[in-house]
């Protein structure tokens, strides 16, 4: 499965304190708003009910305990004092209607006075109960407050029944409305204003947390790419500089290990190159006896001849060996070098075949016309190995296939026999390395193809091994058609 991508570290800290500070400042905020709300409505509340006492007191005594619609609206004229809207009930009479209000926002006609259908049943069950009470009610116009009362009959000083008169008085709340909305408002601003203080807050915490990450990450990338001398610069004391001095004493012991693998690598490229050229004059003369001693092996005994043969056959597998070596050394040093001419490279397959003598038990599809620019030594050690690997381990018919487009060449070698291993395809170019361990002890010195993809990629081109789905081993080499020599300029 595709892992899902994930928020990078920065976004994820953006993310942590603008949430963080979100919930906190609505938290805040409307823990304040709330309570600012409450004690606004509560003040403006108790106010009107004082206010709307301190008017019923110029009431009494009453003139008439039973009034009619007339004295009901003096009544209620009495309680609104010209800034309120108010009513009188005394049972099915009820004062007269009071002038129409505008309908705010918008100023049209919207209601006309406070009607008995628009107080709250529930408030005037509590007035006709005996109680003075209120509610905050919503119109169309705004908020208001609604607040009742009973008129008593008052005999002497005291108030002693009620005179089933009740009064009702509507009080604007939109100067407190007003004011809640400006407290919104300004909840509102403070949230915004600490939602930006904790994104620059945010910004420098990642930049604190995440310069150290990027200086490792680049660090790191520069020592998996072989710059060994790479460091981080340590600053503070904290978990991060903890780290930075772990990785710079990792990357220092990495760098002295890796010196000494180099070093010893050299010296053991060295010695096999030191070895291989001192080998070579004496082997110089052990082949010009072994080729005396085969000449004569005929006229001597049995079994000195046989000694005499097998003498000459090891002297050419280690003159052969030791030339493989010295091949090997030179691309270990960087010293081997293309020898580029432009060539036909049909005719140059022809020629690797007729030189060995192989030309009749290979066949061949190699299109004329084909020319590219490569060093023809190279190319033909690269098809002796091929083909001579197939026809020694393989099966007939092998067969070798050119093949070319504007800007490369292929070569594929083919034989039918059973193939490679899955096991070991993976290690065919492996220095040393043979398929069959009954092998192990061959003319060949497991350095064939080892050598042959060395000289493949100094041309810049490839080697690759499949097998066959019908069987047998496909080797299939990849060149340019115009080579370039090591250093990057034409040779």
């Amino acid at each position: 499965m595709t892992p899902r991508p994930s928020l990078g570290l920065r976004a994820r800290l953006l993310f942590a304190f603008a949430l963080l500070c979100v919930v906190t400042a609505a938290a805040v905020a409307g823990a304040i708003y709330v309570e600012a709300r409450n004690a606004i409505l509560e003040r403006a509340q108790d106010a009107a009910v004082q206010a709307m006492r301190s008017r019923l007191q110029a009431l009494y005594p009453l003139p008439n305990p039973a009034p009619d619609a007339g004295e009901l609206g003096e009544i209620a004229r009495t309680v609104a004092n010209g800034n309120n809207d108010a009513v009188a009930v005394y049972h099915e009479r009820r004062s007269p209607a009071g002038p129409r209000r505008p309908c705010l926002p918008f100023g049209g006609p919207c209601r006309q006075g406070l009607d008995p259908g628009m107080i709250p049943k529930g408030l005037r069950r509590e007035v006709a109960d005996g109680n003075i009470a209120w509610q905050r009610v919503v119109w169309q116009d705004g908020p208001h407050l609604i607040i009742g009362t009973p008129l008593l009959i008052v005999e002497g000083d005291r108030p002693t029944r009620a005179s089933g008169i009740e009064v009702y008085m509507m009080h604007s709340l939109a100067p407190e409305q007003r004011s809640i909305d400006r407290l919104a408002i300004f909840a509102w601003l403070i949230g915004g204003a600490a939602l930006a203080f904790a994104v620059v807050l945010a910004l420098l915490a990642a930049r604190g947390v995440l310069r150290p990450a990027y200086e490792l990450g680049r660090a790191a990338r520069l020592l998996g790419q072989g710059e060994l001398r790479t460091r981080i610069a340590v600053r503070g004391s904290d978990e991060l500089a903890d780290v930075a001095h772990t990785f710079n004493a990792t990357a220092a012991e990495l760098e002295r290990h890796v010196k000494q693998l180099r070093e010893m690598e050299a010296d053991a490229r060295r010695f096999v190159a030191d070895v291989s050229h001192e080998l070579r004059t004496p082997l110089a003369a052990l082949a010009a006896v072994a080729d005396v001693l085969e000449e004569e092996a005929a006229e001597l005994p049995e079994a000195a001849g046989r000694a005499a043969r097998l003498v000459s056959q090891e002297t050419l597998n280690l003159t052969a060996l030791v030339n493989d070596l010295i091949e090997i050394s030179r691309f270990d040093s960087g010293v081997a070098a293309l020898a580029l001419n432009e060539v036909d490279v049909a005719e140059l397959v022809r020629a690797t075949l007729r030189t060995r003598g192989w030309s009749e038990q290979v066949h061949t599809e190699l299109p004329a016309a084909v020319t590219a620019r490569l060093d023809p030594r190279r190319v033909d050690v690269i098809l002796a190995n091929l083909v001579g690997n197939a026809l020694r381990h393989g099966e007939p018919p092998v067969s070798v296939r050119l093949s070319a487009d504007p800007h490369w060449i292929a070569l594929e070698v083919r034989d039918h026999g059973p193939g490679l291993d899955g096991a070991v395809l993976p290690h065919v170019f492996d220095r040393f390395y043979k398929a069959s361990a009954a092998r192990a002890r061959s003319e060949g010195s497991g350095l064939g193809l080892a050598i042959a993809r060395e000289n493949a990629r100094l041309h810049r081109g490839d080697l690759s091994v499949t097998n066959a789905p019908d069987g047998g081993a496909v080797f299939a080499l990849r060149l340019p058609r115009r080579a370039h020599d090591p250093d990057g300029g034409p040779e």
